[in-house]
């Protein structure tokens, strides 16, 4: 039921803290978060239904981190599949294979990209929310909004026709690429469209692309990607995203998978035997002018829309969602001063425009038309990843990318110091102990604390103490030397697994005291 009361004046006055508006992966995260950290959340969408027609498939091992600090990471691992390996195809002839497997051993609990398609992952999410205690208000709009310094007041029309006016302290703009919220804010979302029209199917089929690994396949005018999916009673199943080209009869809105040039995919032998559903959309690369305007965040599509290229949409809009949602918790708690919430845009706006940049040359490259880019996608670009993936360190660099466990907010106004190879605005790197645990176990408290990887000195144990910060001291191991930590330095860990100071041992004590008076952070006892 939605948190509110109604005054005598017939004004809606909200006990909910924060209002989300729109349920994908994005809102449902924050959500989540939220209502883990005590913020009373409420979660409101236009749509009748989830979604059933996504494109987004990849799970990032980033992501899974985060999941698993909500004790979500299960349910994904059992019901995805590890992307194992990719093929590239040219004009009907596999050119090459590239294992991915374990490629960030060592890295990551999950050294791994997983697939696991939108629709399913927001069924997992919006389960996990009920049991919570919280549903998802469908059928409800957001129609009006107005931001103020001390709040937020929103107009929702609701299933039965009414106009709710429902005041808030925050509002989470999750409502996708046409944004109702990010309009009502006047802000410009500037960027680009590109030419063509893609199609997303998923499909059941047989041949060599019914592997459970993925494949992509080029010739001179289309091309097909091929997700793996987990099948039904054996059969292959998987998700195609291709080109819709000009000429094509009829328009994208009524166009079905008969319609679609299928030569590229019938060179490959991919028999299409069911098309579960099938849909069309267009490709945007575009940032919003800001993410937050007063009290009004803005997050996931609402923000940023890219290329699909990488895989890194959805996983994007996700860490969008872990960063805001904990500092909204210690603004409304009191832990912490609304300045924190300044640090959401110097986080994330930086990397949202390195992203859109990023995949907007590869996809470029993929989806270019003309002789010259064809023959760079046929001849020149197979033959350079292929050479290229022979090399450890790409391989790695590959991984370390696309699964977003190098995002790093080294400008962050709440990122200080540095202690061996690691910095404060990185994400702590992971160690794993010899009793099979790791130093990962002890963020499932959503909370700061302070990592000492050797010895603390007493002096950091009493400033960690008066604090209320606690102290989790690891073993030096090999694998803390390997991954970069310094040997009896102190991490202080954002309650989302980033490193807000890093201080070597002898200076630590001092720098702590002196981060979480500057910072205003109060955990409490």
């Amino acid at each position: 039921m939605p948190l509110f009361l109604e005054n005598a004046g017939g004004m809606v006055v909200a006990v909910t803290e924060v209002l989300v508006v729109g349920a994908g992966p994005t809102g449902l995260v924050l959500a989540l978060w939220l209502n883990r950290l005590g913020v009373r959340v409420r979660i409101v969408d236009k749509a009748a239904e989830p979604g059933q027609a996504s494109r987004a498939v990849a799970v990032q091992a980033r992501t899974l981190e985060f999941y698993r600090q909500m004790d979500l990471a299960g349910a994904f691992v059992e019901g995805g599949l590890p992307f194992a390996a990719a093929n590239l195809w040219i004009e009907g002839e596999r050119v090459g294979r590239m294992e991915f497997g374990s490629l960030g051993k060592g890295l990551s609990p999950f050294p791994y990209m997983l697939v696991f398609p939108q629709d399913e992952h927001e069924r997992v999410l919006t389960a996990r929310l009920a049991a919570a205690g919280v549903e998802v208000e469908r059928r409800t709009e957001l129609v009006g909004l107005e931001g103020r310094d001390d709040g937020v007041t929103a107009r929702l029309a609701r299933p039965d026709g009414t106009v709710e006016t429902c005041a808030v302290p925050y509002l989470a703009g999750c409502d996708g690429a046409r944004s109702f919220a990010r309009q009502a804010l006047g802000l410009e979302f500037p960027g680009g469209t590109y030419g063509h029209l893609f199609y997303v199917a998923d499909i059941e089929g047989t041949g060599p692309q019914m592997n459970g690994e993925f494949h992509g396949a080029f010739d001179d005018s289309d091309f097909v990607a091929v997700f793996p999916l987990k099948g039904k009673d054996g059969q292959g199943r998987g998700r195609l995203i291709g080109t819709v080209r000009e000429g094509t009869a009829g328009s994208g809105d009524h166009l079905e998978w008969k319609d679609v040039n299928q030569r590229v995919v019938d060179r490959i032998h991919l028999r299409v035997g069911q098309v579960n559903w099938f849909s069309t959309y267009r490709v945007h690369h575009r940032v919003a002018s800001a993410f937050r305007v007063r009290r009004v965040f803005l997050l996931g599509d609402a923000a940023h829309i890219h290329s699909p290229v990488g895989g890194q949409g959805m996983n994007t809009g996700i860490g969008d969602a872990v960063n805001l949602a904990w500092k909204l918790a210690a603004t409304l708690r009191g832990t912490g001063p609304a300045s924190l919430l300044d640090s959401f845009e110097q986080e994330r706006v930086p990397f949202a425009q390195r992203l859109v940049k990023t995949t907007d040359r590869a996809f470029e490259l993929v989806s270019a038309d003309g002789p010259i880019a064809k023959r760079v996608r046929l001849s020149v670009a197979p033959r350079l990843i292929t050479t290229a993936w022979r090399s450890t360190a790409l391989r790695r660099f590959l991984y370390k990318t696309l699964s977003q466990i190098e995002i790093r907010y080294r400008r962050s106004s709440l990122s200080e110091g540095g202690a061996g190879r690691v910095h404060g605005g990185d994400r702590l790197p992971w160690v794993p102990s010899a009793s099979g645990g790791d130093n990962f176990d002890a963020l499932r408290s959503l909370a700061w604390q302070a990592h000492v990887y050797g010895a603390a000195s007493n002096a950091l144990v009493r400033a960690c103490e008066a604090s209320n910060i606690p102290l989790e001291v690891f073993p030096w191991t090999d694998d803390a030397a390997r991954v970069g930590l310094a040997r009896d330095g102190a991490y202080l860990v954002r309650p989302d697994g980033y490193v807000g100071l890093a201080a070597a041992g002898g200076e630590a004590a001092s720098a702590l005291e002196r981060y979480v008076r500057a910072h205003g952070i109060t955990p409490k006892a």
